[in-house]
C-alpha cells in the first residue's frame, strides 16, 4: 500500500466521480480505479458502492476514509520534520581539529562562539587521531568544512594549507614549553640544557607529527644544544605530556595544555622561556565552500578577532 493511494481514496470519496478523481490527481481513470481495486484488495471488502451514482463509500469504506486522512496527515507532518531535519543537518558546519586543540580551544571557545551566534557545528571524530595530511586532503576533498590546528613556518601542513586554495584565520598564539615532572621535595626533574655526561630523557614525536619539524628545526638552532636522549615518541600532545608526568623524561606540549598542571605543581617547566618555541593556531576553510554559515562564521570572528572580543 502506498500513500498515493491513500491520497487517490480520500480525492474519489470528496469527489464521488472516479473521471473528475482522476483529473484531481493527474492521473488516468483506469489508473485510479486499478489502485482503488489494490486498496480493496488489501483491505480485503469493498470500500466504493459502484451501484449508486453519484459513487458512496460503503461502511467499511468510511472506516477506512477516516484511517486514510490521518495516515496522510501523519505522513506529511512527518514528512516536513524529515525535511527540516535535513535542511538543519545541511547547515551544520563540521570541524576537524586535533586532540589537543579539541581540549583547549575547540571545546571552550569555537563551540560555544558558534553556539552564541546560532551556528551549529560538529565535530568529525576522526579527526583527533589524524596527522597533518590528513587535514589537508578532507578540506580538499569536502570531508569537512573547517580545520582548526597549530601553524609553525616549519611544517610541512602549513606549506600545504598555505596555498591560493584555502583561507586562514589566525585564532589564537601558544607556545611548545618543556615540561617535567618533579621530585618528592616538588623540584623539576630535569632541566636544560642537560650534560652530556647526563643527557635528559626526552619523551619526543614521530616523524608525521605536527611538532616534530618544530622541535627539530628550534634544537637545531640552539647556541648552546640540549644534550637529551629519546626516551619515547608520540604523534599527540596529550599522550606526550602523559608520559612526562609519569616521569619517564621531559618534553615540549602546548603552553595551553599543561596550564592547570603548572598551577597545581604536578608538572614544572623545565628550562626558562630561552626553551619556548611560539606557534599559532590557525583555522583554515576552502575558498571554493559556499556553504553559507561558513561564510557567516567566517566574518563573525573576523569581527571577534579584529576586536579582541573572542576569549582566547
Amino acid at each position: 500500500m502506498e500513500v498515493r493511494w491513500l491520497d487517490d481514496f480520500i480525492a474519489l470519496a470528496r469527489a464521488r466521480h472516479f473521471s473528475r478523481a482522476a483529473d484531481e490527481r493527474n492521473v488516468t481513470q483506469p489508473t485510479l480505479s486499478r489502485r482503488i481495486r489494490l486498496l480493496e484488495e488489501e483491505m480485503g471488502t469493498t470500500l466504493i458502492d459502484r451501484n449508486s451514482l453519484p459513487l458512496s463509500l460503503t461502511a467499511a469504506g468510511e472506516v477506512f476514509l477516516a484511517g486514510a486522512e490521518q495516515m496522510t496527515r501523519i505522513a506529511r507532518e512527518t514528512k516536513v520534520r524529515c525535511n527540516e531535519i535535513r535542511e538543519q543537518q545541511s547547515n551544520r558546519l563540521t570541524f576537524a581539529t586535533t586532540q589537543t586543540l579539541y581540549l583547549t580551544l575547540y571545546h571552550s571557545v569555537l563551540m560555544p562562539f558558534s553556539a552564541q551566534h546560532n551556528l551549529p557545528i560538529d565535530l568529525n571524530l576522526k579527526s583527533t587521531s589524524w596527522v597533518g595530511a590528513d587535514f589537508v586532503n578532507a578540506l580538499s576533498q569536502g570531508e569537512c568544512d573547517l580545520v582548526l590546528c597549530f601553524w609553525h613556518p616549519t611544517m610541512k601542513v602549513a606549506r600545504d594549507l598555505d596555498d591560493e586554495r584555502f583561507e586562514s584565520l589566525t585564532v589564537a598564539r601558544e607556545k611548545l614549553v618543556p615540561v617535567t615532572a618533579n621530585d618528592e621535595d616538588g623540584r623539576p626533574l630535569y632541566y636544560l640544557p642537560g650534560q652530556k655526561s647526563q643527557p635528559l630523557p626526552y619523551i619526543g614525536y614521530y616523524e608525521n607529527s605536527f611538532m616534530r619539524s618544530v622541535l627539530d628545526h628550534f634544537v637545531q638552532q640552539q647556541p648552546e644544544p640540549p644534550q637529551l636522549v629519546t626516551m619515547n615518541e608520540n604523534v599527540h600532545s596529550i599522550s606526550v605530556k602523559a608520559m612526562i608526568k609519569e616521569g619517564f623524561g621531559f618534553g615540549w606540549v602546548p603552553k595551553r595544555l599543561v596550564n592547570s598542571s603548572l598551577e597545581h605543581g604536578s608538572l614544572s617547566l623545565a628550562g626558562g622561556e630561552e626553551w619556548h618555541v611560539p606557534l599559532e593556531v590557525r583555522l583554515y576553510r576552502n575558498r571554493q565552500n559556499i556553504q553559507p554559515n561558513i561564510k557567516q562564521l567566517w566574518a563573525l570572528l573576523e569581527d571577534a578577532l579584529a576586536s579582541q572580543s573572542l576569549n582566547v
